[in-house]
């Protein structure tokens, strides 16, 4: 018994001593396998070129839409798309046979306004006659009364006669006074007969400029980018004047019309290099510059977004109104400066992490680092390591940004020193793959 309790005694210090073995060699396994390892890229000078990106569409720099101001039927093109027009060019006809009808019948009302007029002419003459007339009758029988008053006193003449010469006087003066109402009247009848001359004449002109309108021209030197009528069509200009033609001045010189976000505009000025691509030559890089930022915003689904046009030459008219452009503004561009990788100044080591209570301002600071690459003069943070491997923080103040680098303009980093992007721990779970086997011999 004893030799065998030996012997159990033994085996079991054998197990204790394998356990304990194990369980130092798998915390120095774990040890190992969890430190930290990290990721470093070295600070270097070079260039930065910030951009501002955004999607517009391709148009002329001036479109003239040709449109009817009257109603009709299109009896002509003359025009038709890609054409090539000249300033004045005849590009279509509407049916002209109602309008030269409406011509003619104003030329009628002039020529009957105006043989009213010489007759309302004519009796203005001839109340004018009649009233020099009744001037003559006024003086004779004024002169019969007079000589007729002294000869009643010396019992001359009778009384009836001075009576009858006094009532002809007075029939007289009567009579004049009909003849100058008569002439203020022919009078007014020539001012209406000249202002129904003149109104039959206005209303010829109108018939005749409608006449005019029948013929389409164009205002411009251009080409024909589209065609909205065809032959027979009937327009109507009540309400407003329909579009027949579109015609690009001049498609030599283009603008894309681009939407910049709220966001953006701030960094868009006049003057600043636009570089853009279009679907269909993908491999050719097109250039232009900011020509105007209109005020006028746009907003679609609650995003305020603004215009801002891009003049390019288009000598080549490789391109065509309507295409979608997805273009890239300049707004600066810096060379041989101090940058960082933004993947840096959103690195933060686990260490920190746990240290940082939630909510706090040094949280907040972190996320407000990440979330403004965009502003100059910001305070950024990134990591190098201590001799002893331990993440150290440095504090910089960023300038522009790509999107992928950013300038350093001060800090207490320089060029070539070595700053974390990345962090990477390696735990490895040895302690099932050290510790079971043991187990399962134990519980055999």
């Amino acid at each position: 018994m004893s030799g065998s309790w030996t012997k159990s005694l033994v085996l079991i210090g054998i197990i204790v001593a394998i356990l304990i073995g194990g369980f130092f060699i798998y915390q120095f396994i774990g040890k190992k396998g969890s430190s930290q390892k990290f990721r470093t890229v070295k600070v270097q000078r070079g260039e930065i070129r910030s951009i501002v990106t955004a999607t517009g569409t391709i148009n002329p720099v001036i479109t003239v839409l040709v449109g009817s101001q009257i109603s009709g039927t299109i009896k002509a093109l003359y025009a038709d798309f890609n054409s090539e027009v000249r300033e004045g060019q005849v590009v279509a006809q509407i049916d002209p046979a109602i309008f030269e009808a409406q011509v003619e019948q104003g030329r009628a009302n002039v020529l009957s306004a105006q043989a009213n007029l010489l007759n309302a002419q004519a009796n203005l003459e001839n109340a004018k006659a009649n009233l020099a007339k009744a001037e003559v009758t006024v003086l004779d029988t004024k002169r019969t009364l007079d000589r007729n008053r002294p000869l009643l006193e010396r019992n001359v003449i009778a009384q009836a006669t001075l009576d009858t010469a006094q009532a002809n006087y007075e029939t007289a003066v009567a009579q004049r006074d009909v003849a100058k109402a008569q002439v203020e009247s022919a009078k007014s009848q020539v001012e209406y007969s000249k202002a129904q001359v003149a109104q039959a004449k206005a209303s010829l002109k109108v018939a005749e400029t409608n006449l005019r309108y029948t013929t389409i021209r164009s205002p411009v030197k251009g080409i024909v980018i589209a065609r909205n009528v065809d032959v027979g069509q009937t327009v109507a200009a009540s309400l407003q004047a329909p579009t027949l033609f579109t015609i690009a001045k001049d498609l030599t010189q283009m603008q894309v019309d681009t939407n910049v976000s709220e966001a953006d505009i701030g960094r868009i000025a006049v003057g600043q290099e636009g570089t853009f691509t279009v679907d269909a030559y993908p491999e050719k890089t097109f250039r232009g510059m900011v020509s105007e930022i209109r005020n006028a915003p746009t907003t679609i689904q609650n995003v305020v977004t603004y215009d801002v046009v891009i003049k390019v030459d288009n000598k080549d008219l490789k391109l065509k109104p309507g295409m979608t452009a997805n273009v890239s503004v300049l707004t600066q561009h810096k060379e041989g400066i101090l940058k960082v990788p933004n993947a840096a100044l959103r690195f933060r080591p686990e260490s920190a992490k746990r240290e940082i209570p939630k909510g706090s301002p040094k949280q907040k600071m972190g996320e407000q680092v990440k979330s403004s690459q965009g502003d100059q003069g910001r305070i950024g943070r990134v990591w190098i390591l201590s001799p002893e491997g331990r993440p150290i923080p440095v504090s910089i103040i960023l300038g522009i940004t790509d999107g992928t680098f950013s300038e350093v303009m001060s800090g207490d980093l320089k060029e070539g020193m070595e700053i974390i992007v990345e962090e990477a721990t390696d735990k490895k779970g040895r302690s099932q793959s050290t510790t079971q086997p043991f187990m399962r011999g134990l519980g055999k």
